[in-house]
Parts: structure tokens; C-alpha cells; sequence
């Protein structure tokens, strides 16, 4: 089994040393598994778990200061399942996985989500809130209101930005001219996922808990089929970054489409970000793996953590 993980594409992250661990971790966990599906599934699980990634425990509060995962898992198979707007469920990818196994259908959210993660055995009612993600809303939450009061607030501070810090704070709260600037949190990497191959089949992972500041309800790239994950009998990607630019580009089935059209791992990788860099102002990564076993990463992102793993069983 061939594995390989990321932690997140964004701002370079505090601790990038114990974040390594997790993830050469998730990618030895993947690289156990007899079956490609079990490799992501396992992989992703490990991420979600550590308060270090923003998936899972640790995931991103919007606008009414709740945390809700998303996932989605495909195979070579063409089979797939998605969950998404899911409050206090640590493990999103094990719901998409359900979702793929025992329903007909791709996507399944909110509430309806969580029943169904219950009824399975995943775990519900999870706090996912750490020490960090509560400091932070504390310091700076949205107001209060509807949806067209907050809205104006969300323009401003949605995904990794928040209010001006005070002054007299850290240098990196500080913008270059020596001003107040955005309240940037290193650790907010909103995705985490996973891409295995056994020589023969593939599967292709990504889960997240979002982005900061988010209008609640909000649900971005990583649910939704080619753009935050995709596979094929070629390979498969999972992306990472900006959400909304991300799902307008299609990244994750862009850099499929180029191992469908032969090129390998780690070009299909490279390509894709090209694209993305010259289609949008946004950052993003991706991981790519050919069924034969070639990998490739590629962001264009400050910073981009990876791992990967192999098992010859």
C-alpha cells in the first residue's frame, strides 16, 4: 500500500515539527491497510483526531461559534460518498464512508448527517473546541443578528483573518508597514487528507472543519465531488486551501484528468496549481497518487505538510 497525506495548505504553522509527527503518523496508519478505502479512512482518522489540524477536534467556528465538519471519500470504482454541516462529529470521513457503503446516495448533511453517523456507531455530540479555538473566538467573534447584519462582518474576516490585534501584540499580528493587521492564526489549515493506491485500486480522502469565520451553514469545497477529492482508475488528489476558488476550479478532478491524460504524479500536481495560480488570487495544494504508485504534491500556499508511506504486504 501506497499512501500519502496532507495537513493543510495556508501560513507557515507553529510546531511544524510536531505536526510532521501526526502526519508521518496518519500516513503509517494508511500504509497497514489491506485495501485503499481502509488506507484514507484510517489516515484521515488520525488527522481529525489531533487538535494540531483543523479537521476534526480543533476545526474552524462560524459565524454562530459552532464547528462542523466535512468529508468526502471516493474510490477507483467511481463509488463515493460525502457529509457535510456536521456539528460534534470528530470523524467526518468515517460518515462519508457510510454514506458511500450503505446509502444510494453522494452527500448527505447537517442533522440528517449526524443521525446517520449515530445510528452507524460514529460518535456524536464530540466538543471539538480546543483551548486555542475558544481563546480565539473570544478574541474575536462575530455580532450578533441575521445573516444580513453579520454578512458585512464576514466579508472582512472570512477564512484565516480576524480582527486587528491590539497594539503592542506579536510581530506576525502585525502588517508590514508596522500597523494594526488581521488576527492570523499559523495553525488554520482548513483540510486534511489522503490519497493510497495498491497497484490496482485507489482511493482518494479529504476532510475538514472549515474555515474561520465562516456565515454558519456555510459548506465549501471539501464535500463536494472533483473539487476537494476525486479518483479514477488513473489515480487520485485531494485538495486543501480556498474553498470557494478551489470548488469554481475544480481542482482535485483537474489534476485527476491530467493522470487520465498520462501525465504522472507529481506533473499532474505541479500542472494543476499552475492552473489554479493563473485562474485565481487564491492559495491551495494538492496531493496526487497513479495507481502504479507515483506521488506528487504541489501548493501555492506559504507552507504545505506531507507525508507519505509504503508498505510492501
Amino acid at each position: 500500500m501506497q499512501v500519502i497525506v496532507h495537513g493543510g495548505a495556508g501560513d507557515r504553522p507553529d510546531e511544524p515539527d510536531e505536526r510532521q509527527e501526526v502526519l508521518d503518523s496518519a500516513a503509517d496508519r494508511g500504509a497497514e491497510a489491506s485495501a485503499p478505502l481502509d488506507a484514507v479512512d484510517a489516515a484521515v482518522g488520525v488527522l481529525e483526531r489531533s487538535p494540531r489540524f483543523n479537521a476534526g477536534t480543533g476545526g474552524a467556528r462560524q459565524s454562530d461559534g459552532v464547528v462542523r465538519t466535512d468529508a468526502g471519500i471516493m474510490t477507483s470504482e467511481r463509488a463515493v460518498g460525502a457529509a457535510c454541516s456536521m456539528p460534534g462529529v470528530e470523524r467526518a470521513v468515517s460518515v462519508a464512508r457510510i454514506v458511500l457503503e450503505e446509502t444510494p446516495h453522494v452527500l448527505l448533511s447537517g442533522e440528517h448527517a449526524v443521525a446517520l453517523a449515530e445510528d452507524y456507531g460514529v460518535e456524536t455530540g464530540v466538543d471539538l473546541l480546543t483551548d486555542r479555538t475558544r481563546e480565539r473566538w473570544d478574541r474575536t467573534a462575530p455580532p450578533e443578528g441575521p445573516p444580513s447584519e453579520q454578512l458585512p462582518w464576514i466579508h472582512d474576516h472570512f477564512g484565516a483573518t480576524g480582527e486587528a490585534m491590539p497594539e503592542g501584540d506579536d510581530d506576525r499580528d502585525r502588517d508590514a508597514d508596522g500597523g494594526d493587521a488581521p488576527d492570523r492564526d499559523p495553525t488554520d489549515h482548513d483540510t486534511v487528507g489522503a490519497v493510497a493506491t495498491d497497484g490496482e485500486r485507489v482511493a482518494a480522502a479529504t476532510s475538514t472543519g472549515g474555515r474561520w469565520y465562516a456565515l454558519a451553514g456555510r459548506v465549501g469545497d471539501v464535500p463536494q465531488v472533483g473539487s476537494g477529492f476525486f479518483a479514477t482508475p488513473s489515480g487520485g488528489a485531494s485538495a486543501t486551501g480556498a474553498g470557494e476558488a478551489i470548488a469554481t476550479n475544480g481542482l482535485a478532478r483537474r489534476a485527476v484528468g491530467l493522470l487520465d491524460d498520462g501525465v504522472d504524479a507529481a506533473g499532474a500536481a505541479d500542472r494543476a496549481i499552475d492552473a489554479f495560480d493563473a485562474e485565481t488570487d487564491a492559495e491551495a495544494g494538492v496531493i496526487v497518487a497513479d495507481r502504479d504508485g507515483g506521488l506528487g504534491s504541489a501548493f501555492n500556499s506559504a507552507a504545505m505538510q506531507t507525508s507519505a508511506a509504503r508498505s510492501e504486504e
